[in-house]
């Protein structure tokens, strides 16, 4: 029964596995836990051997194939100090000469490009400094380019973790952090929130986007354009609702007189693959659902309930899906 459980704790669609490495610095860190695997394995093959041996001569005074007090001793400070005190250390070695300093951030201005990331309750402010690109809870980055990526947050502890190509690293109040991403080939690989954040802190997750060196450079320009204006009607009127609503006192939308960055920057908001931190996806329906009842997706959520009247929610998400 316990096996069972534990095969089905790893099933899911969204899937988080280090040991599925994309990048030297997660190898590095898949290699370290491997060999501390194996190490506790024998150790506790070990142990199991001696409790199993201890209970079956239970009866007798002297350790097997003889030996009195001064062989016990040995034994014991053989097995139980030395053994575990040069494994750790070999490890210790290990972790400090190859994953620390692999998995060490990139020093300011040592990589061609930075991101900068700002974990909110519950999702991520994504900023590329050098070309104003603002985005949210989507990555891109280019195959085979080291990223500095800085992050921090404005509310509580988070923890950045993409474990697929590097460590876990916080998000704390006042502080900038940093880690390298370099992915060895292109994917989509999911982020996740490590630290206990408050009440979606499960639905804070994000994605990580690896792309061919031209196809990032398209998106960047493609993400640095302001939003284009809408030319249907049903478009046009959406726009004027979200300008009317508190939408646009919560969120930026580049192109318009919106510029607030309570939320998330939505002027390319149709171009992303989810919604609420990739807790749904981006679709006609969904995106509906999402505006209608946002606590109904995500419990917790600090976006409002708007009430719109169904014709103004045609129109908004009409709009909406006009910002590419």
């Amino acid at each position: 029964m316990l096996l069972a459980v534990l095969a089905l704790a790893g099933c899911g669609s969204n899937r988080v596995n280090s040991l599925q490495p994309h990048s030297h610095a997660a190898r590095q860190i898949d290699s370290l836990w491997w060999w501390m695997l194996g190490g506790s394995a024998v150790g506790f093959g070990v142990i199991a051997v001696l409790l199993l041996l201890g209970w079956t001569r239970r009866h007798r005074e002297q350790l097997p194939f003889g030996g009195g007090d001064r062989a016990a001793t040995a034994l014991v400070v053989g097995l139980g100090i030395a053994v575990p005190l040069v494994v750790l250390t070999l490890l210790f070695v290990w972790a400090d000469v190859f994953v620390v300093k692999s998995t060490a951030a990139p020093k300011p201005g040592s990589t061609r490009l930075e991101v900068d990331v700002v974990g909110e309750q519950w999702w991520w402010d994504v900023r590329y400094p050098a070309s104003g690109v603002v985005t949210a809870n989507e990555i891109h980055i280019p195959v085979g380019v080291p990223v500095r990526l800085v992050v921090t947050t404005r509310d509580v502890i988070h923890s950045f973790w993409v474990p697929e190509l590097n460590r876990k690293i916080d998000t704390i109040p006042g502080r900038r952090n940093a880690i390298e991403l370099l992915a060895d080939r292109p994917g989509r690989y999911l982020g996740q929130c490590a630290e206990f954040c408050g009440l979606q802190h499960a639905h804070m997750q994000f994605l990580v986007y690896a792309d061919p060196p031209a196809v990032f450079r398209a998106w960047l320009a493609g993400q640095a354009r302001k939003a284009a204006k809408p030319t249907a009607n049903l478009a046009r009127a959406g726009e004027r609702v979200f300008l009317r609503e508190p939408c646009a006192a919560c969120h930026t939308i580049a192109g318009t007189s919106a510029d607030a960055r309570v939320g998330p920057d939505l002027t390319h908001l149709a171009s992303r693959s989810s919604l609420a931190a990739n807790t749904i996806p981006n679709t006609h329906d969904s995106l509906a659902d999402w505006i209608g009842d946002p606590n109904h997706a995500k419990p917790g959520a600090k976006m409002p309930r708007l009430d719109l009247k169904p014709a103004d929610l045609r129109a908004l998400v009409a709009y909406l899906e006009t910002l590419r």
